[in-house]
Parts: structure tokens; C-alpha cells; sequence
């Protein structure tokens, strides 16, 4: 039988917070009092995360970081009210739970570091451990009145060797259908060489066409990422048919990161820019702007359930 691993609860700066160790030296924290966010990922003691400005930056201003969840939209969102599934969606300017772009779009969700994140269980496994974490939506009434679809949202994460895998599941109310348009946004910054000499591999190719907000047009077109050194090369762009089990990795000739779209995750974001020593493969439910335009964007009818996978693995020499 395999060794387990260890689960140790905790804080991180003064939020409740959960690491998952698993015994080939692989530790996963998430901070479940500041919105389910992954800050670490240790690989015998070096971090393979782009920090940015760390946890506090994320709860004091919601600069993203680790591993954030993007919810319950990914990305941005063309304007501040929309139609979808039969309610009205609006963003009033000025409310504190929506964050916006260099344009004034909505961008990213409204949960960020939210901190009424209940951890449900967690514990040692064979191999590693696990830890489950539960959001009822509705219980807060200033999200719902900006997103009013009651839902409760379960994030699972399970470490298991040197694999992290990350089930995200949208259980709808009895009161009408929840869209689902959520991600998540992996900063990977290996810490073995420069960006520059960065190896990586993306190969979804159907690139969304943008306008100049980067707000997709609903065409596609071909657009392969050229696997190889990342160089100078910068990006920020959504694709679409990602098919389950597409493998996107980064390697700094010490150990490959590999960002797995297991399953419910038909589109992908690259997002590399030229100033940020991280780069990041982003699992997306649905395209940017999907409440809006309704591109790609699914519904969990009442009573049912959606759940999304995708999984991060260090690969050594």
C-alpha cells in the first residue's frame, strides 16, 4: 500500500488555510478563508508559483496570484447587464465586488478572496491527501443580488504523488438553471532558468478572434502556439476545443509543470505577458463573455450538478 501523505490546517496571513504534502515531497496550500486560492506549490522546497504580490496583495486588492478560481466568470465580460437563463444580470459601477480592466470591463467574477469558504473535510490518502471545500452562493446577499442564481460550489483538491488535481462542482437550487462560465488561472514560474528559456508546449490552435477590449468576436481562426523556448515571445489568448485530457507544460530544463484539462473545460487562456516571470495555461468552462453573448455557455438545471477537473503535475528528471 502506498505511504499517505499529511494534511496540516492553519492560517496564512490570518485567513484559514490548508496544506496537502504528499510524501515524494510535493506540498499544495490553499487558503480557504481568502477564496479557495492556491498561493504554494513547493517541489522539494521551491516554489513553482508566480506570487506576484503574494495573498496580501489578492485580499487587500484582488491582484491575482497562485492559483486563483475566476468566479463565476472567467475573464471579462463585454458590459454591465446581460440576459441569461431567464434572470437579469447587473453590475452596478461601483460595487466592490466587481473589478474591472483598463476599459472599465467587468473582469475575473466576484468571489476573489471571499472568506466564508467552509472546509468540509480533509485528510491523509494513500499516495497523498485531500481536502473538500464548499461556497453557498446564495448565502450572501450582495453576491446574489449581482449573480442571482443560488447554487452551492464545491472545490476538491487531491494530491497524489506529484500530481495535484482540482475538481470544481456547481450544484444548482430548486429556484431555475445556473450558468456556468468559471476558470481558473495557474501562475507557473519554474524556478530552474530565466523566462526566456523556458520550454513550453500549448496545443490547442482555434484562437477566439478579439476586438481591441479583448472581447471575443465569435470567430476562430488557426493559430498554433509553436512549442519550444517561450523567448520574448507574449501572450493573452482564449482558444476553443480543447478536448479532455490536453496536456499544456512549461519546462526550465530542471522539472516540467503540466497543466491538464481533464475534463469540462472546452476552452483554454494563455496569458504570458512580456513583464511577468510566470506563464500561465488557464482552464475555462466557457469562452470570455459567454454570459453575455451565450457562446459555449452551459447550464446546470435545478438539482443538477456541473463539475469541471483539471490537474498540474511535476515532472523530474
Amino acid at each position: 500500500m502506498a505511504v499517505p501523505g499529511s494534511v496540516t490546517e492553519g492560517e496564512r496571513a490570518g485567513r484559514a488555510a490548508v496544506t496537502l504534502t504528499s510524501p515524494e515531497a510535493l506540498e499544495a496550500t490553499f487558503v480557504s478563508g481568502a477564496g479557495m486560492v492556491g498561493c504554494s506549490l513547493l517541489d522539494r522546497g521551491e516554489e513553482l508559483l508566480g506570487q506576484r504580490g503574494g495573498l496580501e496583495a489578492w485580499i487587500e486588492r484582488s491582484s491575482t496570484f497562485g492559483i486563483p478560481l475566476l468566479y463565476p466568470w472567467a475573464n471579462r465580460l463585454a458590459g454591465d447587464a446581460c440576459e441569461v437563463a431567464g434572470r437579469s444580470v447587473e453590475l452596478p459601477p461601483g460595487s466592490p465586488l466587481v473589478h474591472r480592466d483598463a476599459n472599465g470591463l467587468p473582469i475575473h467574477g466576484l468571489l476573489f478572496a471571499a472568506p466564508d469558504w467552509e472546509l468540509v473535510q480533509a485528510g491523509p490518502e494513500p499516495g497523498g491527501a485531500a481536502v473538500l471545500a464548499r461556497l453557498d452562493f446564495g448565502a450572501d446577499p450582495a453576491r446574489l443580488a449581482l449573480f442571482p442564481f443560488p447554487h452551492v460550489l464545491e472545490v476538491a483538491v487531491r494530491l497524489v504523488g506529484l500530481r495535484l488535481e482540482v475538481t470544481t462542482t456547481v450544484t444548482a437550487g430548486d429556484q431555475g438553471p445556473v450558468p456556468v462560465a468559471f476558470g481558473w488561472h495557474p501562475y507557473l514560474s519554474p524556478p530552474g532558468s530565466p523566462r526566456a528559456e523556458w520550454e513550453i508546449s500549448f496545443p490547442p490552435d482555434r484562437r477566439l478572434a478579439v476586438d481591441d477590449r479583448q472581447v471575443p468576436t465569435g470567430e476562430e481562426e488557426p493559430a498554433p502556439v509553436t512549442a519550444g523556448p517561450l523567448g520574448e515571445r507574449v501572450f493573452d489568448d482564449g482558444y476553443a476545443g480543447v478536448q479532455p485530457g490536453t496536456a499544456c507544460s512549461v519546462s526550465d530544463g530542471v522539472r516540467r509543470i503540466t497543466v491538464e484539462m481533464t475534463d469540462g473545460y472546452p476552452c483554454a487562456q494563455i496569458y504570458a505577458p512580456g513583464d511577468l516571470a510566470a506563464v500561465c495555461f488557464e482552464p475555462m468552462t466557457a469562452p470570455a463573455n459567454a454570459l453575455v453573448s451565450g457562446a459555449g455557455l452551459r447550464l446546470v438545471e435545478p438539482g443538477g450538478s456541473l463539475s469541471a477537473t483539471f490537474a498540474i503535475a511535476v515532472e523530474r528528471p
